[in-house]
């Protein structure tokens, strides 16, 4: 978080000194404040005009964290003391990015995705009106090499994807294939 601050004037009625043409106090009915390159230059303006300081201050970034952080700092919020809970559940290298979490928030991370396209078994698909490969997908009881895609963003259109832990646990033949990371927009 940067340490720049902002600085604007408010009255009483809610409205804010015009820093930038007329010298009045004027109503916020655009997404931009009047503001103000010092602390020095608003305080003179609140003493002459009347109203107080306010400094915007901007919102910190929230965390990225692994499902098993994202349950630590989760249960911290129930507990009567969430630093001890974070510092007895956490491991010793994350404490201070869980306390971070606690107090500015946090997002669980997506893991990365991953398509097995089948080497050697790229051919042109009349149907399919297109160059076509197979790929290795992971089924609901095994895997099997036999989704076909016209290619690595119709793989993931037809949610071909697995992940690095879904590939750990395949049989050799899966772990033999090189994968391609992908998002959801397309290859990485």
């Amino acid at each position: 978080m940067s340490e720049e601050k902002l600085y604007a004037v408010k009255n009483d009625n809610g409205k804010y000194w015009d820093f930038e043409g007329r010298d009045d106090f004027w109503a916020l009915v655009i997404s931009d404040c009047p503001t103000t390159p010092s602390k020095e230059q608003a305080e003179l303006v609140a003493d002459e005009q009347g109203g107080h300081v306010v400094t915007f201050v901007e919102e910190p970034e929230k965390v990225v964290l692994t499902k098993e952080q994202a349950e630590i700092v989760e249960k911290a919020h129930t507990q009567k003391s969430a630093i001890a809970f974070i510092f007895f559940n956490g491991k010793s290298d994350d404490d201070e990015l869980l306390m971070r979490a606690y107090i500015n928030g946090w997002t669980v991370e997506k893991p990365k995705r991953y398509v097995l396209p089948m080497p050697g078994t790229d051919y042109h698909n009349y149907q399919m009106h297109g160059n076509a490969q197979y790929y290795a997908v992971k089924g609901t009881v095994n895997w099997r090499p036999d989704a076909i895609a016209l290619g690595t963003d119709d793989a993931v259109k037809h949610g071909y994807t697995v992940t690095q832990s879904d590939i750990d646990a395949a049989p050799a033949w899966v772990k033999a294939i090189k994968p391609l990371e992908v998002t959801d927009d397309g290859i990485r």
